[in-house]
């Protein structure tokens, strides 16, 4: 399959999954999703400049970060806070097992295709997207607080 068709397919696919979710739990979970997509794109850049990865092929008009930071990375922590927000354990559970995922299945996969010129640990990978999940639960609990009316 086309390495362009494949980023272009991360980048749309997963938000058409959210035509499955209930509207109150997008409302809720879109600056999660939102932030994350921010984080990414800023994790991605940070991880290039340090080489711990190399960008090998993106799509016109992103030139230096691949569009799954803008598709699969928020839809994916929208859908994770849908199930597992406020049961922390289960949280974490569920993002190391997705983080492993990825970052021993999927990075890989994407060096190998081209996509990421190079890998320079999945372990480091892994540390990071922890880190950001972490950082993303911080993050909503702060959101759901700023909106709780304050009684007088």
């Amino acid at each position: 399959m086309n390495n362009q068709l494949i980023q272009w397919a991360m980048l749309i696919v997963p938000w058409l999954t959210l035509f499955l979710m209930k509207r109150e739990d997008i409302k809720r979970y879109m600056p999660v999703g939102l932030f994350a997509a921010l984080t990414g794109a800023i994790i991605g850049e940070f991880g290039s400049t340090l080489q711990f990865w190399g960008i090998g092929e993106t799509v016109f008009p992103f030139k230096h970060t691949p569009l799954f930071a803008y598709g699969a990375i928020p839809v994916a922590a929208m859908w994770v806070f849908k199930f597992t927000y406020g049961r922390f354990w289960t949280f974490v559970v569920t993002n190391a097992i997705l983080d492993i995922g990825f970052a021993y299945v999927v990075f890989p996969w994407l060096v190998s295709i081209g996509v990421f010129s190079f890998l320079r640990s999945s372990l480091v990978v892994y540390l990071i997207n922890w880190g950001h999940q972490m950082i993303l639960y911080g993050y909503q609990m702060w959101q759901d607080d700023i909106f709780v009316q304050r009684r007088s």
